[in-house]
């Protein structure tokens, strides 16, 4: 009787044993998963925290109060500026602008003053207030277009395709009346025409081309066909230089000087070159003809011996 007590106590106390290790286990796991939880927490409240000072850091609020007067001084000193822009004063403009920061550092000034330093050859500076312009307002399709040409005078096209498409989606969501999107479209063809992105070009062309906004171009059909002409579409192209010529017809006597009006004739005389020679590539040899005939016509009236000469020399192959 006696041994077998003692069994069923070894058993008790063995029972014990692993009911206290379970409790113990389960007092371990249960403040694992509170540190579990914790480091959880910790790192969602971090986030957060970063996310706002990154949203701080990238639009950042002033803590400086612009009062109206402030706001006033800064209009007339815009006003100022802008006038001396169209006489070409750009150092009397650039005076006006900095005296406009000083009252109230907006985007759109930093903008014309980027225009002034791009005016006078100072790419720097020009980029710089460009820069600062897209950090007060990010939507500043101004801004990028501006940058856009500047880094095209630099020579750096992959740059200013980025910013005319940045430009294309600001007008899209902030329109201002400064820009339009028969243009933008026109001078992201430009670009993608230097790239020789030629099927690029061409769907950039066309968007400018059904544009309603703004006047259509000789030079965005003469463009397009060119990027039709490498990519060997002939017809396509010949019918581009006939629609630039006739909107230079059209136009031609709304230039406002005669050095534009010749200018315009010497761009027609060019299509209608390059339009011979399209038509003669596809065996059009009369049409060629007819091209040709008309660049001559347009160089007697422009009195351009040279073109003269030129142009009867290749008539006289065609004869």
């Amino acid at each position: 009787m006696k041994k077998v007590k003692t069994t069923k106590k070894v058993k008790t106390t063995a029972s014990a044993k692993k009911a206290e290790s379970v409790a113990t286990c389960a007092n371990v796991w249960s403040w694992s998963i509170y540190a579990y939880w914790f480091i959880i927490l910790f790192f969602i409240a971090s986030t957060f925290y970063i996310l706002g000072r990154s949203h701080e850091f990238m639009h950042p609020q002033s803590n400086v109060v612009v009062t109206e007067e402030a706001l006033v001084q800064s209009e007339d000193y815009i006003a100022d500026a802008k006038e001396q822009l169209l006489a070409g004063d750009m150092e009397s403009a650039i005076a006006s602008l900095n005296a406009a920061i000083d009252a109230n550092a907006a985007s759109n000034t930093y903008t014309l003053r980027g225009e002034a330093y791009m005016q006078m050859g100072d790419y720097q500076n020009a980029l710089n207030d460009f820069d600062s312009a897209l950090q007060v307002d990010g939507m500043n399709a101004v801004a990028f277009y501006d940058r856009s040409l500047l880094n095209t005078r630099l020579e750096n096209y992959d740059a200013a395709l980025a910013d005319i498409n940045n430009a294309l989606a600001a007008q899209s969501m902030k329109p201002t009346d400064v820009l339009n999107l028969r243009n933008l479209y026109a001078k992201r063809g430009q670009l993608n025409l230097w790239l020789k992105n030629w099927q690029g070009a061409v769907a950039d062309y066309t968007n400018s081309l059904a544009r309603a906004e703004g006047s259509v171009s000789a030079n965005v059909y003469a463009e397009r066909a060119e990027a039709y002409t490498a990519l060997g579409e002939y017809e396509n192209a010949i019918n581009d230089y006939t629609s630039a010529v006739r909107v230079i017809s059209e136009q031609i006597q709304a230039a406002p000087s005669q050095d534009e009006r010749e200018a315009q004739s010497s761009n027609a005389m060019s299509y209608f070159e390059k339009s011979a020679a399209l038509n003669l590539n596809i065996g059009n040899t009369d049409a060629a003809k007819s091209d040709l005939e008309s660049a001559f016509a347009i160089a007697v009236a422009l009195n351009d011996e040279e073109s003269m000469s030129r142009i009867q020399n290749l008539l006289s192959g065609l004869n």
